[in-house]
């Protein structure tokens, strides 16, 4: 017997790939968005950091130099980095902005020049900002339109699922978002309850984006783009 689809809040679903299509090109690099999107993906997931001339650029690490001394991105322009690395303008210039792009926001220091960066190219609005510290987020509420999410755990909300969602909704924070293993069919229909998106990361086989979209999460990272596309259209 089939299991019932729980309602979401988002439909279809929104297929991130992460850090661009991973398992088919170099992460974070503009190949690998460019790929991505044309492989299907509705959204891109990237990381953020800050440079010392203030631009916002794209990788996980947000580190460079030789492996016994490397140094965080803050210490260098933008010119002293190394080609591969985009910034957040050369990703909207390539791509466009008819996508969702998540950014896991690794020093709240990028905070103005990411969001500045997408109204430029009128993006705001397709914008999922995520954070660990779901205070951070709450602070930041007046400051942007777009969406904030609450990266987590299920075992480091220690309060307990629904206060947390109902801490979200008070706060204006958007969505939350956990490994797939921390999700099931009670806790999307307690996070919709309190209207917010829930979002899974780590979903790499058709198997597991298949039990999250049963589920009702409302989209749901991969390295893998065509499995999860091939679930999400299908």
């Amino acid at each position: 017997m089939q299991q019932q689809r729980l309602p979401s809040l988002r439909q279809p679903p929104i297929g991130f790939a992460h850090r661009g299509a991973r398992a088919h090109a170099d992460e974070n690099t503009l190949p690998a968005f460019t790929l991505a999107l044309t492989l299907g993906a509705t959204g891109l997931e990237t990381d953020a950091h800050l440079t010392a001339d203030g631009v916002a650029v794209l990788d996980h690490d947000g580190v460079t130099g030789p492996f016994w001394r490397r140094k965080p991105f803050s210490e260098f322009a933008r010119s002293e980095l190394p080609e591969h690395v985009p910034t957040l303008d050369e990703l909207y210039e390539t791509c466009g902005t008819a996508f969702e792009l998540s950014i896991d926001v690794k020093d709240a220091e990028v905070f103005e020049a990411i969001v500045g960066t997408a109204r430029r190219h009128g993006a705001e609005n397709r914008l999922w900002l995520c954070h660990s510290d779901w205070t951070v987020l709450r602070d930041w509420r007046e400051r942007t339109s777009a969406r904030l999410v609450d990266s987590t755990r299920l075992s480091k909300i220690k309060e307990g699922p629904e206060r947390r969602a109902a801490a979200l909704a008070e706060a204006g924070i958007d969505a939350v978002n956990m490994h797939h293993s921390d999700w099931s069919g009670g806790l999307t229909t307690l996070f919709h309850r309190f209207e917010r998106y829930c979002l899974g990361w780590d979903a790499q086989y058709e198997r597991v984006v298949r039990d999250l979209v049963l589920m009702g999460v409302d989209g749901m990272y991969s390295d893998h783009v065509d499995r999860l596309m091939n679930v999400i259209d299908g």
